[in-house]
């Protein structure tokens, strides 16, 4: 068979126009490929819900690749040692507590069952905007993440969705733009982003859960973002909290859904 490059090109802009054009609606739309995000997707869509996930690095997995300081091992406590079991991540115990993965086998894994599970991925993209009416968020605003570096004035498409996951780490960005935007309020004791807190980790997997939640109506919030935003410390690469806190935000949308 002759391989034509315009064929090669046709195919995966067809493809591609495709996907985008049937993302433009779904239940949930999420920010932010890391641990979180990618596990609240998995969920969200084994439930069958319709799920878009953005992130705006070439690469999925967020902080999960590096492990600690990039010796790509990372740290789970027993509690969160079934959600990788499910993923079919291998874990070796360390002490009692405990466990190791591979931090590579992790994302992978992680990474692969989110796209079979259903969730549609687009990586390379930012959200730089969100929608609200009534409000409510119940939207997002994206462009190419290489027009956001360039600062090139391109106009961006929008896409709707029932609900956000700001799941965007230690930044909270979507958080940010509705505080800063929009008149609403975020249900925290601010009103607006409390702010991360210095390291702890024993704390900050206490509450990572508690917080990952609704922080305005059609926005929820997952992951460390959500310890930014409520305010909580960082935990540093054991990521047990990140993975049953992508679980508990899934679980809260599929009952509103519901």
């Amino acid at each position: 068979m002759y391989l034509d490059e315009i064929e090669i090109s046709n195919a995966i802009i067809s493809s591609y126009t495709q996907k985008l054009k049937d993302s433009l609606e779904s239940d949930v739309a999420i920010v932010g490929a890391g641990p979180s995000g990618m596990v609240c997707g998995y969920y969200l869509a084994k439930a069958g819900k319709k799920v878009v996930l953005f992130e705006r690095k070439l690469s999925i997995g967020g902080g999960m690749w590096g492990g600690g300081m990039m010796f790509n091992e990372i740290v789970v406590q027993t509690q969160a040692k079934k959600i990788l079991d499910e993923f079919r991540v291998k874990t070796k115990p360390y002490k009692q507590g405990y466990y190791l993965a591979d931090s590579i086998d992790a994302v992978t894994s992680i990474g692969s069952a989110c796209v079979h599970a259903g969730v549609r991925i687009f990586n390379l993209i930012s959200a730089e905007d969100v929608l609200v009416r009534n409000n409510r968020v119940c939207g997002l605003v994206l462009n190419w993440t290489a027009v956001e570096i360039a600062n090139l004035h391109v106009d961006p498409l929008t896409v709707r969705a029932k609900f956000v996951v700001d799941a965007t780490g230690h930044a909270a960005e979507v958080c940010s733009i509705v505080a800063k935007k929009s008149a609403i309020k975020l249900a925290t004791k601010t009103g607006s982003l409390v702010g991360e807190g210095p390291m702890w980790a024993h704390a900050a997997e206490e509450i990572i859960v508690k917080h990952s939640r609704k922080v305005c109506p059609g926005l929820y919030v997952c992951g460390m973002c959500a310890n930014a935003v409520f305010g909580g410390p960082r935990m540093g690469p054991i990521f047990g909290g990140m993975l049953l806190a992508g679980k508990s935000v899934a679980d809260k949308i599929i009952r509103e859904l519901s």
